[in-house]
């Protein structure tokens, strides 16, 4: 997969070659949703939010993009629900829809 533009609300957002966007200051929730979209997340529910929020503040907190160990541990959603709700891959899925980068130690 090679880098990719796409045009939301007048704004160009940058992706790397994973699909991860290459500024997460340019995220905003309409962003999200497009991307939850693409991904065959729609639409994005408060239990989604809960968790997109979570990975947010976590990396605004230590500038990455939070494991699944952290997020199961942390965000108040157990593994089974993440799962559920970002099926094939949470943290890469969630990490993405956020518009930061993939996660340490995901393939």
């Amino acid at each position: 997969m090679s880098s990719a533009v796409i045009t939301v609300e007048e704004l160009k957002v940058k992706f790397d070659q994973e699909g991860f966007m290459t500024d997460p200051n340019q995220w905003t929730p309409e962003i999200a949703e497009v991307l939850a979209h693409a991904e065959g997340i729609a639409p994005l529910t408060e239990r989604h939010w809960q968790v997109i929020r979570f990975v947010r503040a976590e990396y605004e907190r230590s500038g990455e993009s939070p494991t699944l160990r952290t997020i199961n541990k942390k965000s108040g959603v157990e593994t089974k629900e993440l799962y559920e709700l970002f099926p094939k891959g949470p943290a890469k899925k969630v990490a993405r829809i956020a518009g930061l980068s993939k996660p340490k130690g995901c393939i």
